[in-house]
Order: structure tokens, then sequence, then C-alpha cells
């Protein structure tokens, strides 16, 4: 896959607009994770403007961490309008598996529109695959199934990139599987880091056509951001306030001595399910 840093240099350099529907708890981080990352952030919800919008930008980020159901008629406005141009379309399925209404609202949108990448927790996008579980608000719970298999199905089934956050992020595309490796124990400990990760994914698809590299270089460049952030913070606090800095300060020595981006692949086509890292 391309180098990490290459395609941070490329959102650096062509500086693409992300339009967002997204959840208004944390609507003020994600509009900051992609500034910092030097990228241009649309928070544009109103079902009036959301098909103008998506026609300026480079990808859309849907997020129903606060659906409603007027919000979700938004963001198919936007994401047929995304489709028309051609421009990547990703979902954060945030709490999916809380509720009956967004279990629904997230199927329809799938159903109803082409989305290009799938978001979320273990839980959220395990829910979406089909299992039965139940998510914690929007903290994962507990999933049985192989996440790596159910990824792979899921991207199969939807002709999509899958992206399963987590103490190892899975990214997940019909033909490959990446690993992510980076990240630290703190961005579990402060609200939105999941919804930033959605707004970083999306920042990162706008530069690069293979989605599946072009989330699993976000992650890497996120997470690495993070780590730094952790190591000088006192606390939640602090930390968040550093992880912008971190972003910002992101160079090519340090992506390059810290990202932990594997690469997976099938070790036979007559037996698909094991996986082997290369």
């Amino acid at each position: 896959m391309n180098s990490v840093y290459t395609l941070l240099e490329k959102v650096r350099r062509e500086k693409p607009v992300i339009h967002h529907v997204t959840n208004w708890v944390t609507i003020y981080d994600c509009a900051n994770i992609v500034k910092v990352f030097g990228a241009s952030p649309v928070m544009a919800h109103a079902k009036e403007e959301v098909s103008e919008m998506a026609k300026i930008a480079s990808a859309v980020v849907l997020n129903i961490g606060t659906l409603t159901p007027e919000l979700v008629e938004a963001m198919k406005i936007a994401a047929r309008s995304a489709n028309e141009k051609g421009i990547p379309v990703v979902l954060d399925v945030c709490g999916a598996g809380a509720t009956k209404l967004r279990d629904e609202k997230s199927l329809e949108l799938l159903n109803e529109v082409k989305i290009d990448i799938i978001k979320g927790n273990a839980s959220e996008v395990a829910r979406i695959a089909g299992e039965d579980v139940q998510t914690r608000g929007v903290d994962a719970s507990e999933v049985g199934a192989n996440l790596r298999e159910m990824g792979r199905d899921l991207a199969r089934e939807r002709d999509c990139t899958v992206v399963i956050t987590g103490k190892e992020d899975i990214v997940c595309d019909p033909t490959k599987l990446l690993l992510v490796k980076n990240g630290t124990e703190m961005m579990a400990h402060i609200v939105g880091t999941g919804c930033m990760a959605a707004s970083v994914i999306g920042t990162f698809a706008a530069v690069e056509r293979d989605l599946a590299v072009a989330s699993a270089s976000g992650l890497s460049c996120f997470e690495i951001a993070a780590e730094v952030a952790a190591g000088e913070a006192s606390g939640p606090g602090t930390f968040k306030e550093r992880l912008f800095d971190a972003v910002y300060a992101l160079d090519r020595e340090l992506i390059e001595k810290r990202q932990k981006v594997e690469t997976v692949q099938e070790r036979s086509s007559l037996h698909p399910h094991p996986w082997k890292s290369v």
C-alpha cells in the first residue's frame, strides 16, 4: 500500500472539502480534527442545502449519533448527490444495536443509497451484519463472532469497505484486510474519538481511491497523534487538547517510525475464512 505519510501530504496539499451530516454532540470536534489534518470541514444538515454542499465536497461523512427521522432524510439526499458525483460516502453507524430506530435507519441508508465505507465499533458493525448483539449506548459490547470474518463478509455483501474500530482496527474491502495497531487506551476516556475517526477516514478517502488504504492510513495517523498526546497529557482533558496539536505536528519521521498497519491475506481461495499476516 502507499506510504501513510504520502496520503497525509496529499490531504495537506489538496485541502479537500469534507461535508458532514453528523452527530451534534461531537460536531465541533469532528470539524476541528478535519481542519488540523489540513482539510476543510463543512457541517450542513438542512435538507434544502445538503445536495448542493455535497456537490462541492470531495467526501461525505454521515453519522447517526444524534439521529432523527428528518435528519436521516437529509443524509439520503446528501448521499445521493455524492453518489451522482462519484465521491465516497462514509456512514458511522454510531449506536447501532442500542435501539430499534438506529438499526432501522442504518439499514435504510445502506439499502437506499450507496455507502462506500461502513464504520463502527465491534457491536455496532456486528448489528449491521445481522448479529444478535446490543450496544451499550455508543460503547462496544462483547461480540462472539470472528470480527475479521464478519467484516470481510459484510464488505462483500455490501460491496464496500468496512472499518471496525477497537484495540486493533480491522479494515476490510471485498478483496483484502488491513489491521491498524496504533492507538492508546486514553482514546476511550473522552467522548468523540470514534466520531472524529469517521471524519478522518472521510478526509483520507477524499484523496485516495483505494478506500481500505485510505481508511487504514487515516486511522494510523490519527492514532499515532493520540499516542503522542497521551504521553504528554495528565488526564483526559489535557489529552484532548494535545490531540489536536499532535495531529497538526505529524511529520514523515514520526509516522514512518510509529505506523503499525499490517496487511492480511487469505490463505487459500479454497479455504476463504482463515487469514494470515504477510
